[in-house]
Parts: C-alpha cells; sequence; structure tokens
C-alpha cells in the first residue's frame, strides 16, 4: 500500500500544478502583451485636438493612398519574413525598456504615494494586514462551528475539502466585505483588490494540494488508535511538493497581480512585460527543479537533460511573443498528464460514493469522463480566445482563420461524443453483467438472452452512428458542405449494395433471425453441416464453438434452417430389445421404477422435466421383443441421464433375469434348404 499512495499523490499534484500553470499564467499575463487602457491624459488631448483641426482633415485625405487590393494569399516568405520582424521589434522594445527600470520605478513611488497612501506610507500594507486579521477571524469562528479545530481527527477527504472551501470563503468574504463597506480612492481600490484576490487563491490552491495526503491518511488508517498513520514515502512526498506548489502559485500569482497593476501607477508596457518574464524566469527555475528532483523519479539523465532544454525553449518563445508556440508546446507536455491525471482522481472520488445500478454507472462516467472534458476544453477555449485575437496574423487569411476555429471547434465536438460512447458503452456492459434473478420464469429468462444478443449489435451500430455524425459535424465546422457528402454516400452505398449482395443479404438474414429470436449467445444451434453453441456476434456472421473444440464462423446468409436444441425441452427416444421368453410387464415395472430413481437423484432432479418411462411395445423383431422408452428433460440434460439409465437397466434386467436380444442366425437340418444353409455359412466363414 506505501508503494501505491505516492503514486496516487504525484499523479494529483501532477493535475493540480499544470493547471493553475496553463490557466492562471495566460489569464494574467497575456494581458501584458494587450496595450494599456489610456494613455497620458496630456497626449491624449494634444492628438484629439489635431485630428479635430480642419486642415490637419484636408491634408489627411490629401495624403491617403487609394485602397489597393489586397492580395489573395500572403506567400510562405512574406509569413516568415514578418513574424521575423515582430520577433526583432519586440526583443528591441524588451532591451529599449531595461534602463528605463529605475526612472519608472521613481516615477511610479511617487504616484503609489501621492494618489494610494495619500501621503501615509505603508498604508496599503496596513489595511492587508488589517483585512487579514478580521479574515482569519472569521474563519477560525467558522472552524470551530464545524468542529473542524482538532488536527488529531481523520476526516473524510471530501468532507476535509468542503470544510476548506466553506473556510476560505468566509475568509473572503469578511476581509473583502469589510473593505468594501468603507469608500475608498479609485486606485487604492483596485491595488488592495488585486492583492486580496492574489492571497486567496494562493490559499486555496495549497489546500488542494494538500488534499491527497488527506486521502492517504484516510486510507491509510486502520484503526481508531493510529488514525493519521501515514507512509513515510507519503510523507517525503509531501514535504518535497508542498512547498514548491507554494512557490509557484506565490510567483504565478502576485506576479500576476503586481503585472496587471503596473501600467495603474504609471510604468509602461514593456516595463511590465519584463518583470513577467522575470517571474516566469522563476517559475521555470522551480520546474527544471522538479524535472531533476522529483520523488520516485525514474528517467534517465538524457530524457531529464531534454525536457530541461524544452523548458527554456519555451520561455524563449514567450520571450519572442509566439505565444501561440508556447501554449502548444506546454499543451504538449502538460496536457496529456493533466488529463490522465485529473481523470485518476475523479475515479478515486466517484469509487468512493459505491454508486449502484444504470444512474450510478451514468454519474461515475460523467464524474471521470467529464472531468477530463473539462479540462480538454478548457485548454482548448483558452486557445480559441488566443488564436481569436491572433487568427489573421498566424493563418494570414479568413480560411485559416476558419479551419483554426473548425479545428478547435472539432475536438469539442469529439469529447461530447467520447462521452456519450461511454456512457453508452458503461451502460450496455452493465446490462449484460446483470444475470437472471432468482426464481424468473422463462419468459423473463428468454428476454433476458434475447437482450444478451442483441446488445452488442446495438453497440456496435450505434458506435459506428457516433463516429460518422461527429465526423460530419466536424466537417460542418471546417466550412466543408456535407449535403453532397450524405448525397454521394447514398449513392455510393446503392452502389455497393449491387455490388455486394452476399454481404447485403447475411446483414439482411442477421437482423431477421434477430427478430424472429431464432437463436441466442449461449445456445447451442445446428444448420445443416453445422453445428455448436452460439458464442458471439458480428454484423454478417456467427460464431459456433463445436462440442468437439473447432469454431465456425458462418455468414448469416448462409444458415438457412436453423435447428434450435436449447430452447425449453428435449424429448429423448430409447429403444431396446428383450428376448421372447421375457417377461414384458416385468421390463416395463423396473424401468419405471428407474425412471423414478433418476428422478429423486440430486445430480439429475433439477434437468428431469418427466421420469424415464417405457412407452410400449414398439414392434417384433426377428431377435426379440423392440421396446420404446422416452425421457424428458432440459436442453442438455438428456445425456448424462440416457447414459445412468441403461447402465441401471442393464443391471436391473440382469437380476431379474431378462435378456437383452442379440441378433442369430438359425439353421434347420435336413432338405435342400439345409444344404444351401449350410454351404452359405461356410462361405461366409471362408470370407471372414
Amino acid at each position: 500500500m506505501s508503494k501505491a499512495l505516492p503514486t496516487r499523490t504525484r499523479i494529483l499534484l501532477t493535475a493540480v500544478v499544470p493547471i493553475f500553470f496553463l490557466v492562471l499564467v495566460g489569464t494574467s499575463w497575456a494581458q501584458a502583451q494587450q496595450p494599456p487602457d489610456g494613455m497620458p491624459p496630456a497626449k491624449a488631448r494634444q492628438f484629439l485636438d489635431l485630428l479635430s483641426d480642419p486642415e490637419v482633415k484636408v491634408w489627411l485625405e490629401a495624403k491617403t493612398p487609394a485602397p489597393a487590393e489586397e492580395p489573395s494569399a500572403a506567400s510562405l516568405a512574406d509569413a516568415i519574413s514578418s513574424w521575423e520582424l515582430a520577433v526583432r521589434a519586440r526583443l528591441v522594445a524588451l532591451s529599449d525598456a531595461i534602463p528605463r527600470i529605475p526612472q519608472e520605478l521613481a516615477n511610479a513611488a511617487g504616484v503609489v504615494s501621492r494618489d494610494v497612501n495619500s501621503g501615509r506610507p505603508g498604508l496599503v500594507i496596513l489595511i492587508l494586514a488589517v483585512l487579514t486579521v478580521i479574515g482569519f477571524g472569521a474563519e477560525w469562528l467558522v472552524r470551530q462551528a464545524l468542529a473542524l479545530g482538532n488536527s488529531d481527527r481523520v476526516v473524510d477527504p471530501e468532507q476535509a475539502l468542503l470544510s476548506e472551501v466553506a473556510a476560505l470563503l468566509t475568509f473572503a468574504l469578511a476581509a473583502i466585505g469589510s473593505f468594501l463597506a468603507f469608500e475608498w480612492p479609485p486606485l487604492l481600490r483596485r491595488i488592495v483588490l488585486t492583492l486580496l484576490l492574489a492571497f486567496i487563491a494562493a490559499r486555496f490552491v495549497r489546500a488542494v494540494a494538500r488534499l491527497p495526503f488527506g486521502l492517504d491518511r484516510a486510507s491509510n488508517g486502520t484503526s481508531d488508535e493510529t488514525p493519521t498513520a501515514v507512509p513515510v514515502a507519503s510523507e517525503t512526498a509531501q514535504r518535497f511538493w508542498i512547498p514548491r506548489v507554494t512557490l509557484i502559485v506565490g510567483i504565478l500569482l502576485f506576479g500576476w497581480a503586481v503585472v496587471s497593476l503596473m501600467p495603474s501607477i504609471g510604468f509602461s508596457v514593456d516595463v511590465a512585460r519584463v518583470v513577467a518574464l522575470l517571474c516566469g524566469l522563476g517559475i521555470l527555475a522551480v520546474a527544471i527543479e522538479l524535472v531533476w528532483r522529483r520523488p520516485g523519479n525514474a528517467a534517465s539523465a538524457v530524457r531529464q537533460t531534454l525536457l530541461t532544454l524544452y523548458l527554456i525553449a519555451l520561455w524563449l518563445a514567450w520571450v519572442a511573443g509566439l505565444l501561440g508556440v508556447l501554449w502548444v508546446g506546454l499543451y504538449a507536455l502538460l496536457l496529456p498528464a493533466v488529463v490522465r491525471g485529473v481523470g485518476n482522481v475523479a475515479k478515486a472520488f466517484a469509487g468512493r460514493a459505491q454508486r449502484s445500478g444504470a444512474l450510478g454507472i451514468v454519474a461515475d462516467v460523467l464524474i471521470v469522463r467529464g472531468a477530463r472534458a473539462a479540462v480538454i476544453g478548457a485548454a482548448v477555449a483558452w486557445l480559441a480566445y488566443l488564436w481569436r485575437i491572433r487568427a489573421a496574423a498566424l493563418a494570414g487569411s479568413k480560411a485559416g482563420e476558419l479551419v483554426i476555429s473548425g479545428l478547435l471547434n472539432g475536438i469539442i465536438v469529439l469529447l461530447v461524443a467520447d462521452l456519450l460512447w461511454q456512457m453508452a458503452k458503461a451502460l450496455i456492459a452493465y446490462r449484460m453483467q446483470l444475470s437472471p434473478e432468482a426464481g424468473s420464469s422463462a419468459g423473463d429468462l428468454a428476454r433476458d438472452g434475447r437482450l444478451r444478443t442483441l446488445l452488442p449489435i446495438f453497440r456496435n451500430a450505434l458506435a459506428v452512428f457516433i463516429a460518422v455524425v461527429s465526423v460530419l459535424t466536424i466537417l460542418s465546422g471546417l466550412g466543408v458542405q456535407i449535403a453532397p457528402l450524405i448525397a454521394g454516400a447514398g449513392i455510393f452505398g446503392v452502389a455497393i449494395g449491387f455490388g455486394s449482395q452476399t454481404l447485403v443479404k447475411d446483414v439482411l438474414s442477421g437482423v431477421f433471425y434477430m427478430l424472429d429470436d431464432a437463436f441466442r449467445v449461449g445456445e447451442y444451434i445446428q444448420s445443416g453441416s453445422y453445428k455448436g453453441t452460439v458464442e458471439s456476434f458480428s454484423l454478417r456472421s456467427v460464431r459456433l464453438r463445436h462440442h468437439r473444440g473447432p469454431i465456425f464462423t458462418v455468414p448469416f446468409g448462409e444458415l438457412g434452417a436453423i435447428q434450435n436444441m436449447s430452447r425449453d425441452w428435449v424429448m429423448d427416444k430409447m429403444a431396446l430389445s428383450i428376448t421372447y421368453d421375457s417377461d414384458v410387464d416385468l421390463a416395463r415395472r423396473l424401468i419405471k421404477k428407474i425412471g423414478q430413481e433418476l428422478a429423486a437423484d440430486p445430480e439429475f432432479a433439477a434437468d428431469t422435466i418427466e421420469p424415464l418411462k417405457m412407452q410400449g411395445v414398439d414392434s417384433f423383431g426377428d431377435s426379440g421383443i423392440d421396446l420404446r422408452m422416452k425421457l424428458m428433460t432440459k436442453p442438455g440434460g438428456q445425456f448424462g441421464i440416457k447414459r445412468r439409465a441403461f447402465m441401471m437397466i442393464k443391471k436391473a434386467f440382469d437380476e431379474n433375469g431378462i435378456k437383452l436380444a442379440v441378433p442369430t442366425v438359425h439353421v434347420e437340418s435336413g432338405g435342400d434348404h439345409a444344404a444351401a444353409a449350410q454351404q452359405l455359412l461356410k462361405m461366409k466363414g471362408a470370407a471372414s
């Protein structure tokens, strides 16, 4: 157990850290790539005055060239050249911004002293400290009310998570509500709220990161005496991951807060970008340290080196302003692990609920697959947001923008299709695993067998339907006209129908066999020279397992008339011959007694419907009297009863002087007939 727990811990932490790295780093510092909300008032006023001057308007209209026809599509060389110029301009702007940092820092200090602190140094820090104390006080009261103050108690992980959410929500409401209860200057209000939200988000991420260790404690608490027993490996993982998670979240969130506030206090956009890149450099350092020192790391040095170079390349792509490359690289690195980790965590939580029935199956699928779909959907939504802004520059045409949006929509369609397919497959598997209830009637058993036969075919047909609809929807989103495709598919289907009549015959015959309920999985059937137990179906054939072992794969079109030997009951006829001097009535009584004994035998009682009995004399043969017997059993049970009955009949007849007739040759002496018979016997002897 101690070996499995660190794996679950790493899975959940792998799901927590990259999620916030993927989402928060983009939502925060992508804003730094956009122009500021406004310009200095003086310059803006001068620019507006110039535009309102009539002479300037006339001069601009005269100098404005006539609109030229835009080329249909930019060449690849032009696109590469434009990207190169954009990267070069960005690097030059960043390098020019570095010498301006001291001057802009001094200007920002003056703005903060004048417009934020109002001449009182440390006002923002004092307000944040007071709000933090108020929030922690309210949180402590809530924890006391929920009886969660004792840390030695073992709490269910779901309850622990809900209680942490309640405590953090109380902290946020108390702190933010206390601040908003008073009037503050606009800039001071914005700074305090931004920093306060960053602190609350950091606490929430830390609480989520501690959740897997709560799962470890709950799963390893074996008794009341040692309720908090945690494996040493889990404690080591906790000591490694929690500080690093806290560090990453701190750099990420407070970096976001600082970068988003810098334009408001007088910093230029380029300086804010430099600060954002420096914060990203800190996250890069922590990520490289995680690559080389994470617990349970079994990767080779070459792989770790390549991964380190990959991370450095992503940071350089960010420096160059290639945000599309940055996010595609991050998704390629982190998204598979995030999806897998979130799915495993959701599966663990779904398994703890122990739901049953069809609704439980649907709920588990929605939780597990829905969690994975939510992660992928969030990633796709963020890419859509980025590419909606830069689609024209990235693709160079309307068609490229349509293709990009169509691909993103196609991913969402695939997620929905996967969710529907997983739900349908799970429900079908659940229904096929259900065994008939004890005491079910013959009709219920027949209905259950028919469902077991039809459900696999329905599952295959549903898979084809979902796949076709998904492909058509994706093509429609890409701008492809699917109406001609549907019409062409119909014509193609007709052509296939004429060209492969045997295939169509097999499929249609199988449909009608299922509708007629001719056979089911597990039944023994015979059709011509093919016979065996039905193992499975496909759209065009049935698999029969012969009782000697071979498997027959028979197309439905070749089956023809079906002899089903596994339905309801079997009437087995048996015959034997006794000598003419035997007592027929005694033989009848002995056979009836043997049939009653077999019907009472626990080995055969369940399969016996009507016991063995003699029907009477069938005929007078050359060697003896032919007797006919019958036995009614369940399908397949007649063979064992028949063998045991013959053994008991032989023994009973021997004990009561009844002789079984055997073929004999009777020869009479005298006359030509006798001589002929003797000559015939000699010829037979010579031949043998």
